[in-house]
């Protein structure tokens, strides 16, 4: 009966989630996506926190109060400061996913190889990937349009830059696809440090080469890959 309703209330908080990025789109409905996403993340938790595995409740008492710590000071800025406020919001939610898959890569991989299997691997590396770069390319966002000095707002550039870019994403991903075919080999325990560490440096060379200027479009599509991170979070912890 427990995984029935919880069942039921992952997908009402999907249908939700959706339809917040939808209402989005207008400020006429901007309210109601916002209200939207309220209620699906208070779906989300209870579902989550109903769980009968789910033993030390500490813990989530301790994340919630922290999140409210968090949450109602960065409510409370100005309607200028809002396309920062949201890439934080954003970095947040890619720092969860990617300690989501990171943790649950180690738990299973300590319980057996046969725990992590192609399909939950893959998960996990596109968790990862996704969730980290947008946490540190959401971060340079927010502190282009804050302007803070130690982040230049004009663009960076170097030789070879996409080039250099692009071959860092596909080492990563390359270093995934070989921890899906043998996730507890002799190297994955250094290669999967070595993918996330190299998703949080993609996702600051991702932002310098643009001016804070084009910051509220680069939000947008990192609020895409958030999206996807939390999809691919969804995947894993329904995996059990």
């Amino acid at each position: 009966m427990t995984h029935d309703l919880a069942q039921a209330a992952y997908i009402a908080a999907a249908a939700l989630f959706v339809f917040s990025l939808y209402w989005m789109n207008s400020p006429k409905t901007a309210r109601r996506s916002v209200m939207a996403g309220v209620v699906a993340m208070l779906l989300a938790v209870i579902a989550t926190w109903m769980q009968p595995e789910v033993v030390n409740h500490g813990w989530i008492v301790l994340a919630i109060i922290a999140g409210f710590v968090v949450g109602i000071p960065l409510s409370r800025v100005p309607l200028t400061a809002v396309p920062q406020r949201t890439a934080l919001s954003h970095a947040f939610g890619g720092l969860a996913a990617g300690l989501v898959g990171t943790a649950k890569y180690y738990l299973w991989s300590g319980e057996g190889s046969e725990h992590l299997t192609a399909f939950r691997m893959g998960a996990i590396v596109a968790e990862i990937i996704l969730g980290f770069l947008t946490f540190t390319g959401s971060l340079m966002a927010a502190g282009k349009l804050q302007e803070l000095k130690w982040i230049p707002q004009r663009p960076v550039t170097y030789p070879l830059q996409n080039v250099s870019n692009i071959a860092l994403l596909a080492i990563a991903v390359a270093l995934g696809i070989l921890l899906v075919v043998d996730p507890t080999g002799p190297w994955a325990y250094a290669a999967f440090p070595a993918i996330i560490g190299m998703a949080l440096l993609f996702g600051v060379l991702f932002i310098i080469p643009i001016g804070g200027a084009d910051m509220p479009t680069v939000i947008s599509m990192l609020n895409s890959y958030a999206g996807l991170s939390a999809v691919a979070m969804g995947f894993v912890l329904d995996n059990k």
